[in-house]
């Protein structure tokens, strides 16, 4: 699934494509998409509309027009948005929007499992409040932003971690590589952390992110970035998918179990 990471790249690489283009055309092929919305009137709305930024909360994107209205995209398991390029038949294709240069960008999803929102100017924000907390890249995260949201939390700090309300855009992959940065078990009670821990955690998801936008994203499957390349950061993995190989920290045999119902990669050994 994408995640903050490969969600935020792809961002960055349609930005300069988008902003201040109009889409002129726009063709939704999967009903599913935008249901319960009919995709031909969701695409009717959408023609005639200028962008005026792209932004990303979380795992959402987010295409602001100059109307003030909102297209919030989420990608989920296997959505990505490219470039389309000349003679490129792909199956999997979902939408495409026509800009009013000449180019296209495509929506590809193989599970269908993304949707596209169109909304209104004034419902974005009410809407987004109730799915996703602060960006954990942001200064609003910090150790003692936790402190009174954690103490009561009983849950796996794993479970807790992937709660998009406390660490938006952080999924399964960046969770476990950032408690493994952090030396955090994660089936350790989410408020049993002490102040230090918590600073090691906050420092943890930061590095773990920052380290994912850099190697543009992880590609085990279907990601892609907006040119269509995989992204880098598998080969950066300390425990995510390691389990039986040796920490590179300190040798130990790096772990698999199950937390919040997610398969999990841990170091038994200098994860406490």
């Amino acid at each position: 699934m994408p995640e903050l990471p490969e969600v935020e790249t792809i961002r960055a690489g349609l930005e300069p494509h988008l902003v201040g283009r109009t889409f002129d055309r726009v063709e939704i092929s999967d009903a599913r998409l935008t249901r319960p919305q009919d995709p031909r009137e969701v695409a009717a709305e959408l023609e005639g509309e200028q962008v005026a930024a792209l932004e990303r909360r979380g795992k959402y994107l987010i295409v602001r027009f100059e109307t003030g209205r909102v297209l919030l995209i989420h990608l989920r398991m296997t959505g990505s948005l490219r470039l389309l390029q000349s003679g490129d038949d792909d199956p999997y294709r979902r939408a495409v929007v026509n800009l009013d240069n000449g180019s296209d960008v495509a929506y590809r999803d193989v599970r269908r499992f993304g949707t596209w929102l169109l909304l209104e100017p004034g419902e974005f924000e009410p809407y987004l409040a109730t799915k996703v907390g602060v960006e954990p890249l942001g200064r609003t995260l910090t150790a003692r932003s936790l402190t009174a949201r954690l103490a009561r939390r009983r849950a796996p700090l794993k479970a807790v971690v992937l709660d998009q309300r406390v660490f938006a855009g952080v999924g399964n992959i960046y969770a476990d590589e950032a408690l493994w940065w952090a030396r955090l078990h994660p089936l350790r009670p989410a408020c049993d952390l002490t102040q230090k821990e918590l600073e090691a955690l906050v420092r943890g998801i930061k590095r773990a992110l920052r380290l994912g936008i850099a190697r543009q994203g992880a590609t085990l499957r279907d990601y892609r970035n907006a040119d269509g390349d995989a992204g880098e950061m598998q080969t950066e993995f300390r425990v995510y998918g390691r389990d039986g190989e040796p920490c590179f920290r300190c040798g130990h045999v790096i772990e698999k179990t199950r937390a919040g119902g997610r398969g999990t990669w841990f170091c038994p050994n200098c994860q406490m």
